[in-house]
Parts: C-alpha cells; structure tokens; sequence
C-alpha cells in the first residue's frame, strides 16, 4: 500500500476540551503529529500575551493546530460524495490544516514587529526545508510539501481546497474563537459549529454555505466581532505586549551599542543581526524567551531591568485613551516631562491603536485573500452574506480603532508631591481619562 493511502492498525483520538476528540486514522497524520518542528508548537501559546489577562489562557499552536485539522477531517466526511468534491485532495487538506501555523514563532505578532519576520515565511520554509515535517510530506510524493506550503500560501490551483483553510469562514478561525473562548472563560466565541460544518458545501473555487445555515453563521461572526473587542483587544492584554515589544526593542539597541550583557544573548543574537536562520528559528520558543527575560530583570542596564522585571512580574503600564492624531500637543508635553523626570519615552509613554492587532471581524472584500461567505440559495444562485442578513450588514466594514497611551503610572505616583511634574502629568493624563 503507497504511504498516502496506509492507515494506522486502530484509530488513535486526543481528547480535546472544544471538539471531545480529535480522530486520527492516517499515517502520515501521525507521522507528522510526531516530528519535532509540530511537537514545538507545545511551547508557543496560541494567544501570545493573553496570558496575563485571562489566567486560563495557556493553551498552545500545537492544541489549535490539533483543532483544525479535526475541523477539516470532519467537513470532509461530509463533502464525500458531494459533487464538485475532488477526494484526491483530502490528504492535501488535513495536512495543510495540520501544519498552517507551523512558523509562528514565541509571541509571534510581537517578535514579527520588532524583529521583521513573518511566521508564514516561516511555516514554509519548515515545510520545504531539511526537516522531519519535510522528509514524512516527501514519503507521499516529491512534489506533495510544495503543495502544501502553496495551500497555506493561499497560492494552490484549486481555490476550494485553499478556502477550508482560510477564507471568512474557514477552520482556522472556527477552531481559534471557539478554543480561545474555552480558555479564556468568556462566553463570546461560542457559535453552533456542528450546524454550519452540515450546510457546509463545496462551489466550484470555494466552500459556500446553504441558506437555511444563515443564522448559525450569522452567530458565528458575531462571536467574531465580540471576540475581537473583549479579548484579543483587550487593554491589559496590549499592556503586556507593549512591555514585550519595548524589553526586545531595548535588547536589541543594547546589543547594537556593544553593551556586555551578564549573560550572553546566544539565542537572540541572529534575530539582533537579523540573519536569523531556520535552525536558530526552529531553537527559539517561550520557555527560552522568559528565561531571557528573568535574566534580563537583574541585569545592569536600568531599563532592560526595569521592562523585563515588569513583564515576569505582571507590574503592568496602565492606560488612558488618547488620540495622538488629535492630541498632539499633549502628546509632545508629555514627551517632554518624561524626559524631566528620568524616564525614556522611547520605552515608557507608548500609544498603541488595536487596529493594528492581527485579528479582524467580517469586511467583505477588505481582504484579498479571504474570500467573502457566500449563501447557497433555494434557487441555486449564491449571495454574499452582508445582503441578506440584516445583522452582518450593520456590522460589515465598520472599522473601528482604538488608540491608548501606556505609562507606568507606579513611577508616577512615586515622585514627591510638591513635584510640579507629576502634578502636570497626571493633569495631562487625567484630562485624557
């Protein structure tokens, strides 16, 4: 029997706390499951920083990765006999499920901002490259892992297979809203995925879903929306990644100064230099990074101290809103007084906007490369979502910012009160409260 086609001797099921148990019957499943670039994902949080917010928060990439792939296996025994259904693509799309978030890295967004790098750069080059997850794809065909990499890369010819991966709706994001609201404790993400995977159908170049499925995908996106604002958004958790970003940033200028660090950088050097190879990328997870930082919380530099003391801590900034577009003379007065009072702007007065976070709600058309929800009528026709359902509608292309200024108030109200510089300060800061 070909690789492709050898099943394992008995099913082997994981328990999972959103889908009861993922199925695995296919031995290239297990084989991958096994290798050591997916066993990593263990050791990188799928919610980064959330953490600190939500203490259940410390589920991994490799749960959710779990958890797609059992979305797909499952919307696949149901596209079985459906026509438009090529079998010959199945393995294609478990795998590519399996693996999509193969590249991110520890607190992906964070370290993909500071330090230039894209996890799905990544995610491919750890499927072409010379690993263990490219020697099992190769077993099923020589040309199999650049199918896969060009599923994910949302590159592959057959634009269905692509769709169940990513698109508005896609396991991916069915998988994450209803898993990071399981462990987070909010009851925003929870939609009845069991009804959408049955008016699930494959169209031509896209999945597509039944008319009478509407409103449980109507519920679907506004558990989006929810999640969107009330977690992944959410101020304290932005705290936390500002502190992160600002102890990387510190690192790395300390480096570039020829600073002597207690304790060599080794593991972040080729990030520093920005030559950072698939081997160091591959070497690099959560577990090192925090050692780094309770490192780093006694080291001489002050600031360094300081950021990564409060990241280990929990001694979080706090927040205000404030708009740098249309306060900017606050801003610069505030840039000034932190100056006088010892503290570096640079690292410690930080406006940060949500809409720069990597998540979003429904905006039909916004994005490329996801394609919109299409409702599969009575009449055979297809309609996108927005004009038919009043509810989504009303929320479609809506976007919505939210700026915020991060300050360790802790300092602030340190100063004597006679100070004429906290006095202002905090009038500055209270204003904008």
């Amino acid at each position: 029997m070909a690789y492709k086609d050898e099943q394992l001797h008995e099913e082997k099921v994981f328990k999972d706390p959103v889908h009861r148990y993922v199925h695995v019957r296919d031995r290239v499943i297990w084989d991958l499951i096994g290798t050591r670039e997916f066993q990593r994902l263990r050791r990188i949080k799928q919610l980064g920083t959330s953490f600190l917010t939500f203490h259940g928060a410390e589920h991994s990439r490799l749960n959710h990765s779990l958890g797609v792939y059992e979305i797909v296996r499952r919307v696949l025994v149901n596209f079985a006999d459906r026509p438009n259904w090529n079998h010959e693509e199945r393995l294609l799309c478990l795998c590519a499920a399996l693996l999509h978030d193969l590249g991110h890295g520890p607190f992906s967004h964070s370290f993909e901002k500071v330090f230039k790098l894209d996890h799905e750069e990544f995610t491919k080059a750890i499927i072409l490259g010379d690993t263990e997850v490219n020697k099992v794809l190769k077993k099923v065909s020589k040309d199999f892992p650049q199918k896969v990499a060009d599923v994910i890369n949302k590159t592959y010819e057959d634009k269905l297979v692509v769709s169940l991966i990513s698109s508005q709706i896609d396991a991916d994001r069915m998988d994450y809203l209803q898993r990071d609201a399981y462990f987070t404790g909010v009851s925003y993400g929870h939609f009845d995925m069991e009804r959408i995977l049955r008016v699930m159908r494959p169209y031509e170049d896209q999945v597509v879903v039944k008319e009478s499925g509407m409103h449980a995908v109507e519920d679907y996106i506004m558990s989006r929306y929810q999640m969107y604002w009330q977690v992944y958004f959410h101020p304290v958790t932005r705290s936390a990644e500002v502190i992160l970003t600002k102890i990387l940033h510190r690192a790395k200028a300390l480096y570039e100064e020829g600073y002597s660090f207690q304790m060599e950088p080794t593991h972040f050097i080729s990030l520093f230099e920005e030559k950072v190879s698939l081997k160091d990328y591959i070497q690099l997870d959560e577990a090192v990074v925090l050692y780094y930082f309770q490192m780093w919380a006694d080291e001489k530099d002050p600031i360094l101290k300081d950021l990564a003391y409060r990241f280990v801590n929990r001694r979080l900034f706090k927040y205000v809103e404030f708009n740098p577009n249309l306060q900017m003379k606050e801003w610069m007065e505030l840039h000034q007084l932190f100056i006088d009072i010892g503290l570096d702007p640079d690292y410690y007065l930080v406006v940060d906007s949500s809409s720069d976070l990597p998540y979003d709600f429904y905006r039909p058309g916004e994005e490329e490369e996801r394609l919109p929800i299409h409702l599969f009528m009575p009449n055979k026709e297809l309609r996108e979502l927005s004009r038919q359902s009043e509810i989504v509608e009303a929320i479609s292309g809506k976007k919505r910012t939210d700026h915020k200024l991060y300050y360790p108030r802790d300092v602030i109200l340190q100063l004597p009160d006679d100070s004429q510089e906290k006095k202002r300060i905090l009038a500055l800061l209270h204003h904008s409260e």
